[in-house]
């Protein structure tokens, strides 16, 4: 299967530069991927398509403004982007421009509250970078680090909690799980009343999520690792809905990839913690997953393969030429799309 059967053609200006003023009035495109149906309605309408018993998956990480604009002892300026925590001050570092910052260099960051030198280079171009400071890393970071928008974002945010969920918990992600980005605890909330579950998981999502995929054959790609957690209580809650007959409905290409990681060949997700590198397309059998919710995403891209391989890709992306005929906002602050579980049909 080659990357190039994932293209399509995306006008622009359907690339969405500014967050909605109301989270959950963006568009929702509802796919039956059994016949391949489609219907359109408002985000907060997302009510009609749940049941109770059903599970909503949502992934709890938080974004860190993980952008860090400093300047070297020779007074070059650089970029030190933070990819993964490893321990004892150091971070795995996406580094501009390269060149520049071979091992030894020193950075100085702000009126020098924040220092790091580099400890060592990467196979892959990154680098290992050791951080000194005073008082609490996260604190610094959040006075001195901007948030990490994709690079087709060229507007700037106002306001960076609008690229958190308003779930998010956990510090460790260098990109936000967009599809969250659509729920108001308000909705939430309402779903819940519905008798629907909702549980959460942890996927720290890294910029390998959303590297281009350069090989020809996409089995020739291999995702970057990220760290997620599971505990006894969402693995209980998704058992648990399986067992009843209920659905499982992730938010998220991150949580699904979380929660087919953690279950076993019958289906039954464990508790745990690690590294995944879990890549899914066209061909893969889901163990757990029933249903997605999830955004307009890149041509070529991983996150496209993903949800090719759960609704079929001729299915997926008629259901995009759909979308931009219909003017859709697409990527990470653009409209949703809904994949139902099989058997749910339109009605």
């Amino acid at each position: 299967m080659k990357t190039s059967d994932f293209y399509y053609e995306l006008p622009r200006e359907l690339i969405a530069q500014d967050p909605l003023a109301d989270r959950s009035s963006s568009r929702l495109l509802v796919l039956d991927p059994v016949t391949g149906h489609t219907e359109h309605h408002t985000f907060f309408e997302i009510k009609k398509f749940l049941r109770p018993q059903d599970c909503l998956v949502l992934n709890d990480t938080k974004v860190i403004p993980a952008r860090l604009l400093g300047v070297k002892d020779t007074g070059a300026a650089v970029e030190v982007f933070l990819l993964k925590r490893l321990g004892d001050n150091k971070w795995e570092c996406l580094v501009k421009p390269g060149r520049k910052l071979r091992e030894g260099s020193k950075v100085t960051f702000g009126e020098g509250e924040l220092k790091c030198e580099i400890v060592s280079a990467l196979p892959d171009g990154n680098r290992i970078v050791r951080f000194e400071h005073e008082g609490i890393f996260e604190e610094v970071l959040d006075r001195l680090g901007q948030m990490p928008l994709p690079p087709y974002i060229t507007h700037k945010l106002e306001d960076k909690n609008r690229y958190q969920t308003v779930y998010a918990r956990y510090e460790g992600s260098a990109a936000a799980p967009t599809a969250g980005l659509h729920f108001t605890n308000g909705l939430l909330d309402e779903i819940r009343s519905m008798g629907v579950n909702t549980c959460f998981v942890t996927l720290h999502v890294g910029l390998g999520t959303f590297r281009p995929v350069k090989s020809q054959e996409i089995q020739d790609h291999h995702m970057h690792s990220e760290w997620y957690e599971i505990t006894e209580d969402a693995a209980n809650m998704i058992n648990r809905t399986k067992e009843s007959g209920g659905h499982v409905i992730c938010v998220g290409t991150t949580s699904c990839r979380t929660i087919e990681s953690a279950a076993d060949e019958n289906g039954i997700v464990l508790p745990q913690s690690g590294e995944t590198d879990i890549f899914i397309y066209p061909g893969y059998r889901f163990k757990v997953l029933d249903g997605l919710v999830t955004n307009f995403h890149l041509p070529e891209s991983t996150l496209l393969m993903l949800v090719c391989a759960l609704a079929g890709k001729e299915k997926v992306l008629a259901a995009y030429q759909e979308a931009i005929d219909r003017r859709y906002r697409f990527f990470s602050f653009g409209d949703a799309m809904m994949i139902l579980p099989a058997g749910r049909q339109l009605v």
